[in-house]
């Protein structure tokens, strides 16, 4: 099954037991770091969306999750990588006939608002940046580590006196005019 391995890394879907897609997101990350298959099982997303909820008159930013019960993972399929999803605890299957898990066509991405081209960035370790996205909008931090191949940095972020680690998507962050 390594055969396609020069193919491009596609998008299957997970069916989880509902409430369980964080767990089995870290899960399988977990899974694929002891085992050092970052190369095969590349990313794992539970696709979110911000809604706001008034609570008792204050407006509330929640994660809603897009499609409960499911994960979307970016793999190579092969035999190792099948078998690492389908026998993580949480999950009941991958999405398509039984025997052959169907990955998502570029349509079916682009209105899950996955994408698919990278988000190129020109920022450094040690760099300052400004989250401009997310939960911890506002802050600043400085980067710890760049993973272009995830479009993702580990920085730093200054909260409250303390400098909290935190992982984010290139388009969660941008540079500090220094």
């Amino acid at each position: 099954m390594d055969s396609n391995q020069h193919e491009q890394a596609q998008w299957f879907v997970a069916h989880t037991y509902s409430g369980y897609e964080n767990k089995v997101k870290a899960s399988i990350e977990a899974t694929v770091e002891n085992r050092n298959m970052e190369d095969v099982i590349l990313e794992v997303q539970v696709p979110v969306q911000e809604v706001v909820e008034s609570k008792n008159g204050k407006k509330v930013v929640k994660e809603k999750k897009l499609f409960p019960g499911y994960v979307m993972i970016k793999m190579f399929m092969t035999d190792d990588s099948w078998y690492v999803v389908r026998n993580t605890r949480g999950v009941t299957g991958f999405v398509g006939p039984a025997s052959k898990p169907v990955p998502l066509s570029k349509s079916e991405l682009k209105s899950m608002g996955i994408r698919q081209q990278r988000v190129e960035i020109s920022m450094h370790v040690g760099e300052e940046i400004k989250v401009i996205e997310g939960p911890l909008e506002g802050f600043t931090g400085v980067i710890e580590e760049v993973h272009a191949e995830k479009s993702k940095v580990k920085v730093n972020v200054s909260m409250f006196g303390r400098d909290t680690p935190a992982e984010l998507g290139f388009e969660q962050i941008e540079k500090l005019n220094t």
